[in-house]
């Protein structure tokens, strides 16, 4: 019997976007404290001013993406939530031996984040509310959007170039997000080229628990989703998505809505826990399906962080164009 699950993958959807404003540019203050030409204030997703003596270079990032984002532009973070984790899943931005870990992105160490005296904390929006207090307490927070189902390449254009402003370095943000644009748009053409425009496809990773098997689907609106569809591809899924991530949850019947046998059906198992071609691969439901009966199945390479900046955002497309162009 056919189950669909909604997978809420964010907790609170925060209305204000974040945006960036020219750093203030008052008259000097007083010999050897930081002029007010020199400061720098970033409204950020919770609408609040964050406002900093000069460029932030001691930084702490909480979560993959923002991390990810930081080391592309050139600001290597002291501390970060889940080093280990981040080597796994996020090769687009290696991080250096030096970044220290401040525990898990669920629940990191405040203790282990104020010995590494930052000038700034990056944080998305969707991580305890409750965090922020206490972070504040003494060093400035920066909270990004983390995901928005409405427009995600522009939330994450936006989230980029936030840090950018606060840690100086917009220069480089614009250089990476007109690769990224080249890329997309090269991509584009090879798929067209390849008569490839159009084609369905589905995106996907998944966990088992016992003996069930349960598939996270990226519908319309999730990221990865976003940049697919920017390459002229058509996202096949239309199941029920959550608003923020475009996220939802289904089972190996629920892929039977995948009728299309032009779909190609694309997933994720960095960590080496591949339940579709272990756990599923005597499953009589999963061998009918059309897309793997015509071998249209494809292991995205370790390391592709569906969830992560313009880097992570280009290795993907890069794998989607050559499963459909060679």
């Amino acid at each position: 019997m056919r189950k669909t699950l909604l997978a809420l993958a964010s907790a609170v959807l925060l209305a204000a976007c974040g945006t960036t404003e020219a750093p203030v540019t008052e008259q000097a203050g007083p010999s050897g404290s930081p002029s007010a030409a020199t400061r720098i204030t970033v409204t950020d997703s919770r609408g609040k001013q964050v406002t900093l003596d000069r460029p932030a270079t001691r930084v702490v990032s909480l979560e993959w993406g923002e991390t990810e984002m930081l080391a592309s532009l050139g600001v290597m973070p002291v501390g970060a939530a889940d080093v280990k984790g981040y080597a796994t899943w996020v090769t687009a931005a290696k991080l250096d031996a030096s970044v220290k870990d401040v525990g898990n992105r669920q629940e990191p160490s405040v203790d282990s984040i104020s010995a590494l005296q930052p000038d700034l904390v990056v944080m998305e929006a969707s991580r305890d509310s409750a965090l922020v207090g206490q972070l504040e307490k003494f060093v400035p927070v920066l909270v990004t959007k983390g995901s928005d189902a409405r427009d995600n390449l522009t939330r994450m254009r936006g989230d980029l170039n936030m840090i950018a402003t606060a840690v100086g370095r917009t220069d480089q943000a614009a250089k990476v997000l007109a690769d990224f644009d080249a890329a997309l748009a090269d991509g584009k053409q090879k798929i067209a080229a390849a008569g490839a425009a159009g084609k369905p496809f589905a995106m996907a990773d998944g966990w088992k628990q016992g003996s069930t098997i349960s598939v996270r689907m990226f519908g319309k609106g999730s990221l990865v989703s976003e940049v697919a569809t920017r390459l002229g591809l058509t996202n096949a899924w239309t199941g029920e998505v959550d608003p923020d991530w475009g996220l939802g949850t289904t089972d190996v019947e629920g892929l039977t809505a995948l009728k299309d046998p032009e779909t190609r059906f694309f997933y994720n198992a960095s960590d080496g826990l591949d339940v579709f071609a272990d756990g599923l691969a005597s499953n009589a439901i999963w061998k009918k399906l059309p897309f793997v009966e015509k071998q249209q199945v494809t292991k995205l390479p370790d390391g592709i962080w569906t969830f992560g900046g313009p880097l992570s955002c280009r290795q993907y497309a890069e794998a989607l164009v050559k499963a459909y162009a060679g």
